[in-house]
């Protein structure tokens, strides 16, 4: 599903109000990313939504967002089988001291996590990542094989001790309680990224349960899926997803733009960004209380359906 069910192009620049404002280049706010002391924009292009374009398109997108000064660039080995990482590779080099670059892994085991990270620097053009992550963690099962004897966990403290990233983390959406067990496994990450929207903390909270231990603990916090792939937007705007998300403790938040006039418009709506006052923040959340669930969030465990079946199988 596209994230947005506008094409910013048509509404670039509006604000609230609605007076034209367009998007200016280096207005950005910046957080600083945790105990790694980079300062991140408060947004950053992901290319997890690359393959709703064609790859001039995505470039194009890239492009515009680093000249509006946007310096974080999400991306992951398996983003339209290897094409995401391309678009960053014709385009970000050329500026690579300037910018902030992650990928991701989703293989589990020492020689295949390297791997990966091999195929992803070449992918890149590059010679490191500045932030490299093990990706889409969701069950507890995973989390055993990343701690292993030659599990992933070696291959990201290799890499990072051989200065091909300069600093690790870990990404998911699928269960809050799987992060914890991470946090709780591993005491060195310098990141984490998970998802963070205003009808997140009526269901499996990643908000509720994550956000708190990550801050304690000093990582560099990330969000995504702020407009719950774009199910959010038939309820609220951009601007309510956006600011309600950057209200909270978190660093940066990954957008998964995919015209140049979403872009435009997220640089905008990030340039103006005020936090909202903790009723705004009640508010937003209790409207959004009920579209809560599986339905809204098919990504996160059904635990509602595990329960049905469960009384269906006892009869």
């Amino acid at each position: 599903m596209q994230r947005r069910a506008f094409v910013g192009a048509v509404f670039a620049g509006l604000t609230a109000r609605g007076k034209a404002s367009a998007a200016k280049a280096g207005l950005i706010p910046k957080r600083t990313f945790g105990k790694t002391g980079e300062k991140l924009t408060l947004i950053g292009q992901a290319g997890g939504r690359f393959p709703l374009c064609d790859f001039d398109q995505a470039t194009a997108i890239v492009r515009r967002a680093y000249e509006l000064g946007v310096n974080y660039f999400d991306n992951a080995h398996g983003y339209w089988q290897g094409r995401s990482e391309e678009v960053f590779g014709a385009v970000l080099p050329r500026v690579r001291k300037e910018v902030f670059i992650t990928t991701k892994s989703t293989n589990r085991t020492r020689a295949g996590a390297q791997a990966e990270l091999e195929l992803s620097l070449k992918r890149l053009k590059i010679d490191y990542v500045d932030l490299w992550q093990i990706h889409a963690v969701g069950e507890m099962a995973e989390v055993d094989q990343i701690f292993a004897p030659g599990g992933a966990i070696e291959a990201f403290e290799a890499a990072k001790k051989a200065g091909k990233c300069r600093f690790f983390g870990f990404t998911g959406h699928r269960d809050p309680h799987v992060h914890l067990e991470m946090l709780r496994r591993y005491e060195k990450y310098d990141s984490i990224l998970m998802p963070l929207h205003m009808a997140d903390p009526g269901y499996l909270s990643f908000e509720k349960l994550v956000l708190p231990v990550a801050v304690a603990r000093g990582v560099g916090i990330q969000g995504m899926k702020s407009t719950a792939n774009a199910k959010l937007l038939q309820s609220f705007n951009i601007k309510q997803c956006l600011d309600y998300v950057l209200s909270l403790p978190i660093h940066c938040l990954a957008v998964g733009c995919t015209t140049l006039g979403q872009i435009e418009d997220d640089v905008r709506i990030a340039s103006d960004f005020r936090p909202l006052a903790s009723d705004q923040m009640s508010d937003l959340r209790q409207r959004a209380d009920r579209l809560k669930g599986p339905a809204l969030e098919d990504w996160k465990r059904n635990v509602e359906r595990a329960g049905r079946e469960a009384v269906y199988a006892g009869g």
